[in-house]
């Protein structure tokens, strides 16, 4: 019990305040430090992702002999000479053929992926036919597949088809669903949608194509959302693809129009390069800018409401 002092004149006693107790300050601090190890390791994570767009910035405002082997992340007086010289083209090339080129297989690319997965995810996912379970099974196993073990019998098909130097061979998977991950990710948002929205349908006589287009497709939008993200970004940054299929630097796209930097008079134009790198990052940024409000939406509603 506390202890009291006596009654005096003043009036009855008041207990005496008990000193605080150093255990639950101990305990505040240990929450406090358990609580920030995360975002530490979080912070140290972001800083080791960024680390090379911040070494790409500051490159391109160097010069050239200055970026290979050069410790200093900016420099001291930046230049604008690399982003000047882009104005002037690359091998007698102006700088936008190489971004209509990169736009051209990118939209294409989106607009294929979108119409064949979705179809072929509707398929698997609402149409009973024979086979459907292994079928998928062999879709789902392609994903084990190195790209590269399909690399060489690929181009000896396009070539025999005389189809090399072309954007064909780069397109016309994408409207073949042969990409498997979209395919898949489409089938698992369609089966999670109510088969009582089909049922209905087919009351009021609509056929696969109707209900495809005016129920599922819209549903889908998240997924949709997506599969156009990772794409777009894919496409924009790929440089095997291009290099094995395509010949004319008029068709070369941003990622391979970047390696004209050292191929031109066997000399290495290190900051044009990065110049061009960090030009090549902007629409990437943008899109994804543009976008990422309804990817945030596809994960954290259900795509149904009502």
């Amino acid at each position: 019990m506390s202890r009291t002092e006596p009654v005096g004149p003043a009036g009855p006693a008041r207990p005496r305040a008990s000193r605080p107790s150093r255990a639950p300050v101990s305990a505040r601090r240990r929450r406090t430090a358990r609580s920030l190890l995360p975002h530490l390791l979080s912070v140290a994570l972001l800083v080791v992702v960024l680390y090379p767009v911040v070494w790409v910035i500051g490159a391109s405002f160097k010069p050239g002999q200055d970026i290979v082997g050069s410790l200093e992340l900016f420099p001291t007086e930046p230049i604008t000479g690399n982003f000047r010289r882009l104005t002037e083209g690359i091998a007698d090339i102006p700088l936008s053929t190489f971004f209509v080129n990169s736009l051209i297989l990118a939209v294409g690319s989106v607009g294929g992926v979108l119409f064949s997965c979705s179809l072929a995810a509707y398929a698997f996912a609402r149409i009973r036919f024979a086979g459907r379970a292994v079928m998928f099974g062999l879709m789902i196993s392609t994903l084990l597949l190195p790209v590269h073990v399909l690399l060489i019998p690929q181009y000896i098909v396009f070539q025999k088809l005389e189809l090399v130097d072309t954007y064909v061979p780069l397109l016309l998977g994408k409207y073949l669903a042969v990409d498997a991950f979209f395919v898949f990710l489409m089938v698992q948002f369609i089966r999670g949608l109510p088969r009582e929205l089909d049922e209905a349908a087919r009351l009021d006589g609509c056929g696969h194509p109707r209900i495809f287009w005016s129920i599922v497709l819209p549903l889908c939008r998240p997924a949709l959302i997506t599969s156009t993200i990772f794409t777009f970004i894919w496409t924009w940054n790929d440089f095997m693809g291009p290099l094995i299929y395509l010949n004319d630097p008029q068709k070369y796209p941003v990622a391979l129009g970047m390696k004209l930097f050292i191929d031109q008079d066997t000399l290495a134009d290190y900051g044009g390069m990065m110049a061009m790198s960090l030009l090549a990052l902007l629409p990437v940024l943008l899109f994804f800018l543009a976008f990422q409000r309804f990817l945030v939406e596809g994960a954290t509603t259900s795509g149904l409401k009502g």
